[in-house]
């Protein structure tokens, strides 16, 4: 699915990968498509049942993080929509229903390994958003422990942007950015040991927040997805290197390598590529789920 399309609901957002549309006042519908996204631009290519396994992935995760903190889930008997059998059929898998919540104009990223966008600003000064690393780290490396390391939240084209804490509590006002940052770092930790113990190394992921009239926070959007997440085989891992992954990045890697430039549109997929894409959000759900 490249795109959805129903017909007695509003489509309100089409993001890189979700659409969404309101059911209510207080409840959304967001389905989970086979878009996928690099440098903050989207493929003209899809890749087959990732939305089915991006939607799995999350509501794994929320429920096992639910009494840790609330999230924007809501039963709902999608049966109950007005929206016909097939359209029933086309979402199923990939679609929840939500609160109608605001969302923190951040993302709430949490680093144990230096790679990405942490390692490039790294290397011109020895810090990423405002802390100071060890001199001397290497692409890949691990650091002495996980640490917070927020961004912006750009719009679909425009470019994420690493931000100091100082500019996030500026952003998002000092409760919110230190719960925010206990909590992502505690559910980072937590599932860090879950993947570990399935010779998994969860390297950094991205978290997202939002709230409701009364100021409760909630986790929203996706949970430690191979969209959000880097994701290494243990026995694979070495330093000096973009390691092996079971996430995007093996889809960023092939962008980068092609000849891309940042302002020409996002090249073509080969068959192969789009395959082992497939291949590996598979594999790392039958991990996560311990199938």
């Amino acid at each position: 699915m490249h795109n959805s399309n129903l017909k007695n609901y509003k489509k309100i957002h089409s993001g890189k990968v979700r659409d969404i549309y309101e059911i209510d006042n207080n409840t959304l519908l967001i389905v989970t498509t086979d878009r996928i996204s690099v440098f903050d631009k989207v493929l003209p290519n899809i890749i087959p049942e990732k939305g089915i396994i991006l939607n799995e992935i999350s509501n794994f995760w929320f429920k096992r993080y639910k009494n840790l903190i609330p999230n924007h889930i809501i039963d709902y008997d999608i049966n109950s929509l007005e929206i016909s059998k097939d359209e029933i059929k086309e979402i199923a898998q990939r679609s929840i229903t939500v609160k109608k919540l605001k969302t923190f104009p951040i993302e709430a990223i949490v680093r144990f390994y230096l790679s990405g966008s942490g390692y490039n600003e790294y290397l011109k000064d020895g810090y990423v958003c405002g802390i100071k690393l060890p001199k001397g780290l290497r692409q890949s490396e691990k650091l002495p422990e996980p640490i917070f390391t927020p961004s912006t939240k750009a719009n679909v084209g425009d470019h994420d942007l690493n931000i100091t804490h100082d500019s996030c509590i500026n952003i998002i006002g000092k409760n919110n950015f230190e719960f925010i940052k206990k909590i992502s770092i505690e559910i980072f930790n937590d599932a860090f040991l879950y993947l570990k113990e399935r010779g998994i190394i969860l390297s950094d992921t991205k978290f997202e927040f939002g709230f409701d009239s009364k100021d409760n926070i909630f986790l929203i959007d996706e949970v430690l997805t191979p969209d959000s997440s880097r994701f290494w085989l243990e026995k694979d891992y070495k330093i000096d290197c973009s390691p092996k992954s079971l996430d995007k990045q093996y889809i960023r890697d092939y962008v980068k390598f092609s000849g891309w430039t940042d302002d020409q549109d996002l090249p073509s997929l080969p068959d192969d590529i789009i395959r082992n894409t497939t291949e590996k959000y598979k594999y790392i759900r039958k991990i996560i789920q311990n199938d």
